[in-house]
């Protein structure tokens, strides 16, 4: 499915956040969101996932839902937001109890999911015996259980180590290379943005507007065979946020 959003702005009170946002997120591409700390990254994400409505402007979904969408929209959380008395199936099967599935069904796409994201031999592990790595494979395999028509998600590696980072990295590549989706993925951290996105929308810092959509224009399981390429995006990206990321930095501090 596509997400159109046209003319987007929003206050709260009298501090603007976002202003005269439009951007259009095409079926099967990973669009990430970068800009200085402060410029409604989290917000546009908040207002794409029907958490909040703009003051101004609309977002709409057109196209139809991949076959057996259970949720159009689903999300992925920072903080992993799994229940610790439930086993790793146990939180992965939460997603999908509010639907009318039978025992069958709900235990084969259970199965699935965790095959896809490495944790069927941690079906029965709680999460307080897996790493954070672990655990945020359960949040993925949670969202895809139901299979979204757009996965949200924000800042979903940034509470984890360097090592584990690229090792999920790695696996949303791999899940996008077996079985495209379409993602809104929010981050602070540049590598991540030209490891994963397809296109990178840059915002200003607040009130967020859109400086430049970069198309970073290598396919995404080429990447890793392309560093330096890579490389060079991240650095372009960082010239054009270095100044407005000082100077959010220091609003905030003050």
């Amino acid at each position: 499915m596509q997400i159109d959003i046209e003319g987007v702005s929003h206050s709260y009170g009298a501090i603007p956040v976002l202003d005269d946002i439009s951007l259009c997120i095409e079926p099967g591409q990973i669009v990430c969101i970068v800009g200085p700390s402060g410029c409604g990254k989290s917000t546009l994400l908040r207002f794409i996932g029907g958490l909040e409505r703009p003051g101004q402007g609309r977002i709409f979904m057109t196209g139809k839902p991949p076959k057996g969408c259970l949720n159009p929209l689903t999300y992925i959380f920072q903080d992993f937001a799994l229940l610790p008395w439930r086993t790793v199936a146990g939180n992965v099967s939460l997603a999908l109890e509010d639907h009318r599935l039978d025992k069958g069904e709900r235990e084969r796409i259970i199965a699935d999911v965790l095959a896809r994201t490495h944790l069927a031999a941690f079906a029965d592990a709680l999460p307080r015996q897996l790493s954070g790595g672990m655990k945020q494979r359960v949040g993925i395999a949670r969202a895809l259980a139901v299979r979204p028509a757009v996965l949200l998600m924000d800042e979903p590696l940034s509470a984890l180590d360097a090592q584990t980072r690229e090792l999920l990295m790695e696996d949303l590549v791999n899940l996008w290379l077996s079985q495209p989706f379409t993602a809104v993925y929010v981050t602070h951290n540049l590598a991540e943005a030209v490891r994963l996105g397809h296109r990178i929308v840059v915002l200003s810092r607040g009130p967020g507007r859109i400086r430049k959509i970069v198309d970073i224009g290598i396919p995404l399981g080429e990447r890793l065979n392309r560093l330096a390429e890579l490389e060079e995006r991240q650095m372009e990206l960082w010239d054009m946020l270095r100044e407005e990321a000082r100077a959010a930095d220091a609003e905030l501090g003050g």
